[in-house]
C-alpha cells in the first residue's frame, strides 16, 4: 500500500453579495491546484505552507461575508487514497503542454531571438504552473519533463550554435598578469554566457583584450584564447558556465557581486535557481542582439547593463552584509 496521505480540506461558502470576491477566491483555489470533492468542499495534500495558504484564504473568505473552515485529516484506507489521488491527475494537462510544445517546434526555426526569448518565458510560465500542482507526478510528468528539456535544447542551438558540452577537468588558477594584451575568440551572434565572459575579460582580466568572433570553433586562431565552446581554454567544467569558469580561474570569486551574475548566467545559460534580474537582462540582451549591426557593438552595449548591473549587486550584497552584522 501507498505511504497514506494526510489532507487539508477546506469547508466554504463563498459571499454571495459580491460577485468579485467569489470570482477570486475560485481562481486562488484553482490556482493551487485544489481539488473539488463536492460543492464548497476542497482537498489538499498536507504541507505546513500549503496549510498556511488555506487558512489565509479562509480569513479573506471570512473576511468578505462567507464562511471557511480548514480541517486536516488522513486516508481512511487504501481505496479512499487512490481515490482521493485520481482527484490531482494532472496527465491531461501536461499531454495538453506537450502538444503545444509540438506545435511550438515548428514555429522555432522563423522566429527572432527577442521572439524565441518571449515564447520560452511564456511556455516556462506554463510548464512551470503545471508541475508545482502536479502533487504526485507519474510518467506523465516524466515525459512532459523530456519533452520541456527537449524544446530548451532545440531553443538553445537556435540562438546559441555550437553551445559547448561540460569538461571534467580542474579549474586551474591563474594569474591575471599573464593574460595581459591578449586575443580572444568565441562564436559569433553571441548570447548571455558569452557577453558576460567577453565582459569580465574586458572588465577584470584584460583590460586590453581584442576579441574575434568565430564563424565556427574550428576557425578559432592558433594564438587566440577561445572561450565558450567545445575545446576552448575557458568553456564549461562540471556544473559552471563559462563566465564561473573565469572568474574561479582568475581567483575572482572572493568578489560577491560577480558570484550574484555568475548566477544569473547560470540560470539563463543552462536553468538552475532563479534569479531575480534575469528575466529583465535576457529581454534587453534579446534586444540588443536584434539591434547590433555585429558582436563588436552588442559587446559594447551590454557592457553598459552589465556594469550597471554589476553596480546594483555591490550595493546588495554590502547591504546584506551589513545588516548580518548588526
Amino acid at each position: 500500500m501507498e505511504a497514506v496521505t494526510t489532507w487539508s480540506l477546506l469547508v466554504l461558502t463563498l459571499p454571495t453579495e459580491n460577485a468579485t470576491a467569489r470570482m477570486r477566491f475560485w481562481r486562488a483555489l484553482k490556482a493551487k491546484g485544489c481539488a473539488v470533492l463536492r460543492d464548497g468542499i476542497y482537498l489538499l495534500p498536507y504541507t505546513e505552507a500549503r496549510e498556511q495558504m488555506l487558512r489565509e484564504l479562509a480569513t479573506a473568505i471570512a473576511e468578505s461575508g462567507g464562511t471557511a473552515h480548514l480541517l486536516r485529516a488522513p486516508s481512511l484506507d487504501a481505496a479512499q487514497e487512490t481515490e482521493f489521488r485520481l482527484l490531482f491527475d494532472r496527465s491531461d494537462d501536461h499531454a495538453q503542454f506537450m502538444l503545444t510544445l509540438k506545435e511550438a517546434r515548428k514555429t522555432v526555426s522563423g522566429q527572432s531571438a527577442a521572439d524565441l526569448t518571449k515564447l520560452l518565458r511564456r511556455l516556462r510560465k506554463d510548464y512551470e504552473t503545471i508541475a508545482a500542482i502536479d502533487y504526485f507526478p507519474g510518467d506523465a510528468a516524466t515525459r512532459a519533463e523530456a519533452a520541456w528539456q527537449d524544446f530548451i535544447g532545440l531553443v538553445d542551438t537556435v540562438l546559441s550554435p555550437g553551445e559547448p558540452h561540460s569538461a571534467e577537468r580542474p579549474i586551474r588558477s591563474l594569474s591575471v598578469s599573464d593574460y595581459q594584451g591578449r586575443t580572444w575568440a568565441t562564436r559569433q551572434h553571441m548570447w548571455v554566457d558569452r557577453v558576460a565572459s567577453a565582459w569580465l575579460i574586458r572588465r577584470f582580466i584584460d583590460r586590453d583584450a581584442r576579441f574575434v568572433w568565430l564563424t565556427s570553433p574550428g576557425a578559432c586562431p592558433a594564438s587566440a584564447l577561445g572561450f565558450d565552446f567545445d575545446g576552448a581554454v575557458f568553456t564549461h567544467v562540471g556544473e559552471r558556465v563559462t563566465f564561473e569558469v573565469l572568474v574561479v580561474s582568475f581567483g575572482l570569486d572572493k568578489n560577491p557581486a560577480l558570484l550574484r551574475l555568475g548566477e544569473m548566467v547560470h540560470a539563463l545559460d543552462v536553468g538552475g535557481a532563479p534569479v531575480p534580474e534575469a528575466i529583465g537582462f535576457e529581454a534587453v540582451m534579446a534586444g540588443a542582439r536584434e539591434r547590433a549591426a555585429d558582436d563588436d557593438q552588442l559587446l559594447d552595449e551590454m557592457s553598459r547593463v552589465l556594469d550597471s548591473l554589476y553596480t546594483h549587486f555591490v550595493s546588495t550584497t554590502k547591504n546584506r552584509d551589513e545588516r548580518k552584522r548588526s
